[in-house]
């Protein structure tokens, strides 16, 4: 694990998972920060302090348009670090398809990992199989229509504690019942419809999974499934971690974060 200051500095770009924001990271990004690393935690539509709302997005690219608009905005010669959390996952899949020559590595932390041959779908559907109640979180739904479906939701308290934030400090935990925000739910049909991923944008960016050991969310068998499904380019394990590794293990992720971009970054 690399403790050192690094000579070659990266540029790290964090992308957080559902209902938190660039906030999450705040352990994680003076880590490396603190050994010469360039660090960018994006917060994404109506996610953080993003002034929308989530009543304002209209499809899962909305959402991740902040991540999309920074990579346009990127030079042509310039590569990153892309690092997704949780559903982060399909938020950067969006960005290797769509800029692949601007990305050294893409680094899967217990995230969704959809492939050309594996779609959101199906991966949707086989952790349903292993995910519990949400507890007191907070669903909205639309007036109109006889059939209401949930448009939205909001972790609570009780599952953010139990289910995410089982091994983190209750500072953090403190931290996410206060700064959570709504996340669009959206149904099969809506996920990636407007970004089909290829095997000559999206398979051509080099990957990297990190599983965390004592995730309730994404559970340690699900996140395998995934790699066994699509396979990467390596593979760690965080031992001891709940869903919210950045808080439960925040030394431990930066430390492979910085040993995978080490071992791609040119």
């Amino acid at each position: 694990m690399m403790t050192e200051s690094v000579v070659n500095p990266k540029h790290f770009v964090l992308v957080h998972g559902a209902c938190h924001g660039a906030w999450s990271w705040y352990r994680v990004v003076p880590l490396l920060r603190a050994v010469g690393h360039r660090v960018t935690a994006l917060d994404m539509a109506a996610s953080g302090i993003h002034p929308k709302l989530v009543e304002e997005i209209d499809s899962f690219s909305d959402y991740c348009e902040p991540l999309i608009e920074f990579m346009e905005a990127l030079p042509l010669d310039e590569k990153v670090v892309l690092v997704g959390h949780s559903m982060g996952g399909l938020c950067i899949s969006i960005a290797m398809e769509m800029f692949p020559q601007k990305i050294a590595v893409a680094i899967f932390v217990t995230a969704f990992m959809p492939s050309p041959h594996v779609d959101v779908n199906a991966i949707i559907e086989e952790n349903n199989k292993h995910q519990g109640s949400f507890m007191d979180s907070e669903f909205s739904f639309k007036e109109e229509g006889q059939d209401k479906q949930p448009t939205s939701i909001v972790f609570g308290s009780k599952f953010l504690s139990t289910t995410m934030y089982q091994l983190s400090p209750p500072e953090d935990l403190t931290l996410a019942s206060m700064l959570a925000r709504p996340i669009r739910l959206y149904k099969d049909k809506d996920w990636l419809k407007e970004r089909v991923l290829t095997t000559e944008n999206y398979g051509s960016v080099t990957r990297a999974y990190i599983v965390t050991e004592k995730d309730n969310i994404l559970k340690e068998e699900f996140q395998k499934w995934m790699i066994e499904s699509n396979p990467v380019d390596e593979v760690h394990i965080i031992s001891g971690s709940d869903h919210m590794v950045m808080f439960s293990k925040p030394k431990e992720l930066s430390s492979f974060l910085q040993e995978i971009a080490q071992n791609y970054y040119c």
